[in-house]
């Protein structure tokens, strides 16, 4: 049987729920108020009869001041808070966090599961398990959940915040206009589990006033967490058509005596008014506070079974964590997409686009944290699934690192299992090298940098990794923080993958591996998406500070470069020693008086001439806003010294990102700025060697299905 509080501290919490003075309980009892305070302090406990007589006064049954597991419902129903209207007049239209970045689903997966790596509790060695669960409400079961929120109690509120003609305002018309119009609410609930749960008090210092209570509070301490800003919890705010977010928490430390079902609502809407009285933005849903000089302001309770079912924040075990709910979940990135009456279009919340995003996010950005080697257990586990009311749509999907990114977990793996080698000879080795990162002192602070050696990893590259021949780089906590190209390569190099381990990543015992976890800490802006200058590096360390950070990524090409060169026997063998040399990027002008139309046109060009002869080459496109419209032939010509290039045949024809190859044609991903594919040409149609001749790449454009 499940066992709450101690009773003392329980009752004392029944009594302000009731508002019940200890000598009013005393006389409904019929004992001394000092009895009472016995009770209260610990010093004595009731009898059985006593017991009967308390549960009849606080409108109990006996079962529950046995168990000590829920609070009295008698006096002060769960309700929700608004925060009133300030006094000097001021408004804000919405909460400025939630504009931080770009909401949509990748970068709340990445914000919300970087912030449950945070929380990881680390002395059991245990990954921290993250569930994204979509779960689409119609007919009844969306009705029940109403019901379950209070919603004809928020209704009017978001009737007025609806009807404002400014941003918020009109994503929550339309959030309305989904539900009402199409019978349909998507929630979207992030479970982690082994995490630290949301401890602490609800208005003091803690975890729980930093996420449900306060803004530009991270309250993360160790150099290592990936959040800094205490922005990343916006983003399931901004990711709610409703601004509606419900969480639900087991916590790791006792609070109140309690550790289970830990409930608390929060709303963020503009500034409104509702009957003539205005109200600031925000608002909780939670139980009357009987502490709080405002009697209207809430709390978070302690639910029932039943209450967290209804609210669909059931977990699955009682293993620490936290369950957050958003409310009315939409896929922000895709508003650019809507209908010119402003509605969404039917694809833009599907559940299976949705849900493919999500597992796309996660393997991308946790790759590495969900990466295992040796006897090292992985950081994160991490799974997708989809319901619609309730029942499974979409069966679960657990996000495989070896499925995502292959090449760049294979080399992650080999380095925690001890495998790598100085230089690769075969396929699917991984080698490894050290490159320095010179820390700086921390103003104020002599001797408090050093020489740090972070580790680079160098393997074959796969299809599914995405574009070759990149860095990926990340600290402690193992998400990737950025990915860039390395320049200037010679065109003889066989495609690869690299990895660059920095601060913590490299290994506790790798020379400052604290000292360098900080410094790049301090240098990620709230994004955390790249190692720059940021206004806390400047202050922190110094204005030239970030130079470093130059000096690391110079240091780490190079490096790159020494590992995947090409023996001088092997480039005189094949004779692609000077190739680049020999490749250029052409493109086709657009129809005379349509010169002001702007062309997708290729950006960037790389290739290498096989063993058989044939060129293969890798090309990125710069696509103009709209670029999705045209629809672009890759055609290849050799490059001669007089008279019309030869063209040359597409052996191998293959898009690589945001775009698709459809008989030869590219086209591209709506929405999409770059693009990029790779091509090997037919070696029968060439008229000239590849090694003694250069290669023209050219974009033919059309209109629509033309090519």
């Amino acid at each position: 049987m499940e066992v709450g509080e101690d009773f003392g501290p329980w009752l004392a919490r029944q009594l302000q729920l009731t508002r019940m003075k200890q000598t009013e309980l005393a006389e409904a009892v019929g004992v001394t108020r000092a009895a009472v305070s016995a009770w209260i302090t610990g010093r004595a406990e009731p009898r059985t009869e006593t017991i009967n007589k308390i549960a009849e006064a606080l409108k109990l049954d006996v079962g529950t001041l046995h168990t000590r597991t829920t609070d009295t419902l008698a006096g002060l129903p769960i309700t929700w808070y608004h925060r009133p209207g300030h006094a000097d007049g001021g408004r804000e239209f919405g909460n400025a966090a939630a504009f931080a970045f770009e909401a949509d689903l990748e970068v709340l997966a990445r914000e919300a599961t970087q912030n449950s790596l945070d929380e990881r509790r680390r002395e059991n060695e245990q990954p921290v398990r993250v569930r994204y669960t979509l779960n689409e409400l119609t007919g009844e079961t969306l009705a029940r959940f109403r019901t379950a929120i209070s919603w004809d109690d928020l209704f009017p509120h978001y009737e007025s915040a609806a009807a404002q003609d400014q941003k918020v305002g009109r994503v929550i018309s339309a959030g309305l206009r989904e539900m009402y119009d199409r019978d349909r609410l998507v929630l979207l609930r992030v479970d982690d589990y082994n995490a630290s749960g949301l401890t602490g008090d609800d208005y003091a210092d803690g975890r729980f006033a930093a996420v449900v209570r306060r803004q530009l509070d991270s309250r993360k301490s160790d150099s290592g967490a990936g959040g800094s800003y205490g922005l990343g919890k916006a983003t399931l705010w901004a990711a709610s058509r409703l601004g509606l977010v419900l969480i639900n928490s087991t916590l790791a430390e006792p609070h109140e005596g309690r550790t289970d079902r830990r409930l608390i609502g929060r709303l963020d809407l503009p500034w409104r008014e509702v009957d003539g009285k205005p109200y600031a933005g925000p608002a909780w849903l939670g139980r009357p506070d009987a502490e709080s000089d405002n009697v209207d302001v809430v709390r978070s309770w302690w639910a029932d079974e039943d209450t967290v079912k209804s609210l669909h924040l059931d977990r699955e075990s009682d293993d620490p964590g936290t369950s957050f709910l958003v409310v009315g979940a939409h896929d922000v990135a895709s508003l650019a997409g809507t209908r010119p009456d402003g509605d969404p279009s039917d694809d833009e919340d599907s559940l299976e686009r949705m849900h493919r995003r999500l597992v796309q996010a996660l393997g991308r950005n946790f790759w590495a944290a969900m990466t295992t080697g040796g006897d090292r257990q992985p950081l994160l586990e991490a799974s997708v699934r989809t319901q619609r009311n309730g029942e499974e749509f979409l069966k679960e999907e657990r996000v495989d690192p070896m499925i995502y990114q292959p090449a760049r977990s294979r080399a992650l793996q080999a380095f925690l299992a001890g495998n790598t080698v100085e230089r690769i000879t075969e396929v699917g080795q991984v080698a490894a090298v050290t490159v320095p990162l010179k820390v700086p002192d921390i103003e104020g602070r002599p001797g408090s940098g050093g020489e740090h050696r972070a580790v680079l990893l160098v393997t074959d590259a796969s299809d599914p990794d995405g574009k070759p021949n990149q860095v990926t780089a990340m600290r402690g906590n193992r998400m990737t923080v950025r990915t860039s190209r390395v320049p200037d390569l010679p065109l003889g190099t066989d495609p690869f993958q690299a990895v660059l381990l920095a601060g913590r990543a490299a290994g506790e015992d790798a020379p400052f591996a604290a000292e360098a976890e900080e410094f790049l800490r301090t240098s990620e802006p709230p994004e955390h998406n790249k190692w720059s200058q940021t206004e806390e590096l400047r202050m922190r360390y110094s204005p030239s500070a970030h130079r470093r950070i130059a000096a690391l990524t110079t240091a780490t090409n190079k490096a790159v470069k020494e590992l995947v060169a090409v023996p001088k026997e092997k480039k005189d063998s094949t004779g692609t020693g000077k190739v680049r040399k020999r490749l250029k990027v052409s493109g086709k002008a657009a129809a005379k008086g349509n010169t002001t139309v702007a062309l997708p046109k290729l950006d960037d060009l790389d290739a290498t001439v096989g063993t058989d002869g044939a060129w293969q080459v890798t090309a990125e496109v710069k696509v103009p806003v709209g670029g999705e419209t045209w629809h672009m032939s890759p055609i290849a010509k050799l490059e001669v010294r007089s008279g019309p290039r030869p063209v040359v045949r597409w052996a191998e024809l293959v898009a690589v990102s945001n775009c698709e190859v459809v008989d030869g044609v590219l086209h591209f991903a709506p929405g999409a700025r770059r693009a990029s594919f790779r091509g090997v040409t037919d070696v029968s149609t060439h008229t000239v060697r590849a090694a003694l001749t250069g290669l023209v790449v050219e974009l033919h454009t059309g209109r629509g299905d033309s090519a």
